[in-house]
């Protein structure tokens, strides 16, 4: 008898291992941020990516860096059974050196919560770091800052709208590398709406006008602009379309759209414009 429970006891604990072992293993999915390691002993319970949204962290932080917005990895880590137990105050406390080791700057730390911010590539990234339930587990969120990717691109007809309606319009769909006056290849269709509303509307005369937002000195930014606006018209003009209709004109950051202390703000404002000459 005594044999036969010990028997079926030794069976139960296998069966839990078996289970607990199952439940320990990386959420399918999931996986480790490149800029992170995870804690030694910790396994991924929970992954979660949005493309682009807003991530509050008005409770920790104000000012320019309260406001983090892009892409969001979330990362949840639980310590396996068996483990050596880890304080709260010792997450956070790797989390900040390693933050550190890559170059990034400590914006709040309250030990078991870290907040930070890491520029490389000329990407900038915010980190959230924070543990729970005395250490056994903690929330790894990273907020890859970036502009939301423009789905509404130029049109002729609504350029013709916005000209008519406002005198000006912004035409989506304009891409230079950052800090140079090149229009890349995914600028085409965008062009290729701007030629098709000159070329409909025969009479019309245009400024091409550049804007930027107001990263950087000032001087520098309107010579951008500026050039960036004569990119465009050099761009129509090769396209068929007679100089004389076209004047090109940069006016840097003068004419905000949107605020420059966020990054889609920033996004907005480095636009080109066309405005009726008359």
């Amino acid at each position: 008898m005594k044999r036969t429970l010990t028997t079926v006891m030794i069976l139960c604990l296998a069966v839990v291992s078996i289970v607990r072992a199952q439940e320990e293993k990386d959420i399918g999915g999931g996986k480790d941020h490149p800029l992170f390691t995870r804690m030694p002993g910790y396994y991924m319970s929970g992954y979660e990516v949005k493309d682009f949204d807003k991530y509050d962290v008005s409770a920790y932080l104000t000012g320019p860096d309260a406001d983090w917005e892009g892409k969001i990895t979330i990362i949840s880590y639980t310590r396996m059974a068996g483990t050596k137990p880890v304080s709260m105050l010792q997450v956070g406390r790797n989390y900040e050196n390693a933050v550190k080791a890559i170059g990034g700057k400590v914006l709040s730390s309250g030990g078991r919560s870290v907040l930070a911010r890491v520029q490389k590539g000329g990407g900038l990234t915010y980190v959230h770091a924070e543990a729970f339930n005395d250490g056994s587990d903690y929330t790894l969120t990273i907020v890859e800052t970036k502009a939301m990717e423009q789905e509404v691109k130029a049109d002729a007809s609504a350029l013709r709208a916005s000209l008519t309606l406002t005198g000006k319009a912004v035409v989506e769909g304009i891409y230079f590398d950052t800090g140079k006056a090149v229009l890349k290849p995914e600028s085409d269709p965008a062009l290729a709406q701007v030629k098709q509303l000159l070329d409909t509307n025969s009479a019309m005369m245009l400024f091409v006008v550049g804007h930027t937002d107001n990263v950087g000195l000032l001087e520098s930014n309107l010579k951008l602009s500026s050039d960036r606006a004569d990119a465009v018209v050099r761009a129509l003009v090769g396209r068929g379309i007679a100089a004389s209709r076209l004047k090109s004109a940069g006016v840097g950051p003068y004419c905000p759209v949107g605020p420059n202390t966020s990054e889609d703000g920033r996004a907005r404002n480095r636009r080109v414009e066309l405005v009726a000459q008359k």
